[in-house]
């Protein structure tokens, strides 16, 4: 399995200028939310997908935009308390927003992921809000809203609120055999290596994920800036010789197991060419990754 690079929009000043910038070189997949940009990254999208069909995307649902809050609650989706609280996962809000982003982006998304479903949510309720989630996407698969979709978490893999058999098991509570979960995305980077490493040794999130054959997109692997930072001329040359440290940072992200797609967000051309020789690079060993592991810890 060859990992790809591909956009994600939670850091771009200028969604639309990335979006084309990656669209000219080649991108396959875009990742955004409606709650990126101050609300405005998914309709910054339309044009460049429009002219780009071949380019696949996915988008989210949870978060509530500030900019949406007096709508959703007008639309009776979410109670005032609900809109003011920021998050919400119940099946009208998940099925208005959907159809938000539809006509936001012009198409019917590849993917919809949970956007961070742990949040604000005890741990004996996650399954709840997670079931009712799953049948409210299945719904919308079954009406061809969307083709797709996933779990996005920054903390509920790696805090244990929940994991990929979960996931697979309420899958197919909601939809049968023939459900439509098909990826989660989670942080990854020399900063999160605790998943990598358990990968290494077959178990963890992204071992369950490859069981399940769900796909698995690397949100954040240069770690908002801090990886270039923590990455030492020596561990460049450990890693890959000849690389910069943020390219031998996505080179581990890259390499780790299970890993399809690593975002990166950027609308910088330099920036994205030497992300995407590093992502597109042969894969390193398991040796070189096990040393990697043993001189940063997780």
């Amino acid at each position: 399995m060859t990992t790809q690079l591909g956009l994600g929009t939670h850091r771009c000043p200028d969604v639309e200028g990335a979006a084309a910038m990656a669209a000219a070189h080649a991108v396959g997949w875009i990742d955004t939310a409606p709650n990126y940009d101050c609300g405005l990254a998914e309709g910054a999208l339309l044009r460049v997908l429009g002219n780009n069909p071949q380019i696949k995307v996915s988008t989210k649902v949870g978060f509530v935009p500030r900019l949406l809050q007096d709508r959703a609650v007008k639309d009776s989706v979410l109670t005032k308390a609900q809109a003011n609280s920021g998050h919400a996962l119940t099946a009208e809000y998940i099925a208005w927003q959907v159809e938000r982003s539809r006509r936001a982006l012009g198409r019917e998304p590849d993917l919809v992921f949970l956007h961070n479903p742990e949040h604000h949510c005890e741990p004996h309720q996650i399954r709840e809000r997670l079931s009712t989630a799953f049948a409210a996407l299945e719904e919308a698969c079954s009406q061809q809203l969307v083709h797709g979709y996933g779990v996005a978490a920054w903390n509920g893999f790696s805090h244990g609120i929940f994991n990929v058999p979960l996931l697979v098991d309420l899958a197919f509570e909601a939809g049968g055999p023939q459900h439509h979960l098909r990826a989660i995305q989670l942080p990854l980077s020399l900063v999160k290596l605790s998943a990598i490493a358990e990968a290494l040794d077959g178990g963890g999130v992204l071992a369950e994920a490859q069981a399940a054959g769900l796909d698995v997109f690397a949100s954040a692997p240069l770690h908002g800036g801090e990886v270039p930072k923590l990455v030492t001329p020596e561990l460049s040359e450990l890693i890959r010789s000849g690389s910069s440290p943020a390219q031998a940072g996505l080179a581990v992200v890259a390499s780790a197991p299970g890993v399809r797609r690593v975002l990166l967000s950027t609308g910088n051309t330099e920036h994205w060419t030497d992300a995407a020789a590093a992502v597109g690079g042969q894969q390193l060993s398991e040796a070189v990754m096990r040393r990697v592991v043993d001189v940063l810890g997780t």
